[in-house]
C-alpha cells in the first residue's frame, strides 16, 4: 500500500482521524455545489466527498443521484423540478446548468432534514472538471478527493457503462494535476476494478451499506449500483482486501471496533460516512477509524478540538 502517496491524506494522525465534507458540507451549504467545497477548504477539512454522474452528452457532472429531484432543484423557469426528477444520463449537459441547486425545498423530507441549510442567490450543478479545477488551485493544495462514482442502472451494456465513466473521470483528474491527491470511490465495486486497470496509481476505496430492516436513519433511496454484500462469506473488510482496495467506507453503523482493527490489520484505512451526531461521532473516534465523513465538518472538528483540550 506504500506506493499510494494519496493514501497519506486520507490516513488518521496523532491529532484524530481526518474530516471529510459529505458533498462538501450538505448541512451547511447546498450539497455538491462550488460553495459548499469552497467552505469545506476555508475551515481546514482534510477531504471532501462528491458524487459524479454522466450526463446525455457523456460529461461527468458533480450530482447525488441519478435524477436532478425537486427536493433540491429548480427549472430555468423558477418551479421545483418533480420528485424524483429527470433522469441526469436523459439530460444534456447545457439542460443540467439551466437548473438552480441554491435552495433545498423545504416541503420536502430532504428540505425538512435540512432546515438550516443556507439558501445561495444562484448556485449551478459543478461539471467535474470545475470541482478539479478548483481543488487544483495552489490555496488547495492540501484538499483531498473522494470522487464516487455512481454508473447508470439503466446502462444497456454495464461493461461499457463502466469503462467509459472511469476513463472519463481519470482523464479529468489527470488533466487537473491532482491525481496525487484523489481516492476512486464507488459502491460500485467492478468499477473499482476497472479504474485499477486503467490507473493503477491510483488507489481504490470500497463503499458499503448493509441493508437495515428498521432504521430511522434516512438513506436515499436512489437506486445505486452495488454488490449484495449480505452474501459475503468473509468479513466486509477482508472482501475489500481480497477485492485489491486500499480503503475501506462503511456506513456509520455497520462500524465496530472489531472491525476497524482487522480492517488495520489488513492494511485498509477506514472512513465512515455519514456521520453527523455528536455522539456517533465519537464513537466512530473512539474506535480508531481513519476519517470520519460528515455533512456538518465542523462539528466533528469541535469534537476533536473538545479531545485535545481536556
Amino acid at each position: 500500500m506504500s506506493q499510494f502517496v494519496q493514501l497519506d491524506g486520507f490516513r488518521a494522525t496523532s491529532a484524530g482521524p481526518r474530516v471529510s465534507g459529505h458533498r462538501g458540507a450538505r448541512g451547511v451549504l447546498p450539497e455538491n455545489t462550488m460553495e459548499s467545497f469552497a467552505f469545506c477548504q476555508t475551515i481546514g477539512v482534510a477531504s471532501i466527498e462528491f458524487d459524479v454522474v454522466m450526463t446525455k452528452d457523456r460529461v461527468p457532472v458533480v450530482v447525488h443521484n441519478h435524477t436532478l429531484d425537486g427536493s433540491l432543484a429548480r427549472g430555468g423557469d423558477g418551479h421545483w423540478l418533480p420528485d424524483p426528477g429527470p433522469w441526469v444520463s436523459e439530460l444534456t449537459l447545457a439542460e443540467v446548468m439551466a437548473c438552480d441547486i441554491g435552495a433545498a425545498n423545504r416541503g420536502t423530507d430532504y428540505g425538512r432534514r435540512f432546515d438550516d441549510q443556507a439558501t445561495l442567490p444562484t448556485a449551478k450543478v459543478p461539471t467535474l472538471a470545475e470541482v478539479l479545477a478548483f481543488t487544483a488551485a495552489p490555496e488547495q493544495s492540501g484538499l483531498h478527493l473522494f470522487i464516487e462514482m455512481k454508473t447508470d442502472p439503466n446502462a444497456a451494456d454495464m461493461a461499457q457503462e463502466r469503462h467509459d465513466m472511469a476513463a472519463a473521470v481519470i482523464k479529468e483528474v489527470r488533466a487537473a494535476g491532482v491525481a496525487h491527491r484523489v481516492a476512486m470511490h464507488s459502491f460500485d465495486w467492478a468499477i473499482l476494478d476497472e479504474c485499477r486497470a486503467q490507473a493503477p496509481d491510483l488507489p481504490t476505496s470500497y463503499l458499503s451499506y448493509l441493508p437495515k430492516p428498521m432504521s430511522d436513519t434516512p438513506q436515499t433511496a436512489d437506486r445505486t449500483v452495488m454488490p449484495d454484500l449480505t452474501q459475503l462469506e468473509v468479513s466486509l473488510p477482508q472482501a475489500v482486501a481480497d477485492a485489491g482496495g486500499q480503503m475501506w467506507c462503511p456506513f456509520f453503523l455497520d462500524v465496530t471496533q472489531d472491525l476497524v482493527t482487522e480492517a488495520h490489520e489488513l492494511g485498509l484505512l477506514v472512513n465512515a460516512w455519514t456521520v453527523n451526531g455528536v455522539r456517533e461521532i465519537n464513537r466512530m473516534i473512539d474506535i480508531g477509524v481513519d476519517g470520519i465523513v460528515s455533512d456538518f465538518p465542523g462539528r466533528v472538528q469541535h469534537c476533536l478540538l473538545r479531545r485535545s483540550l481536556d
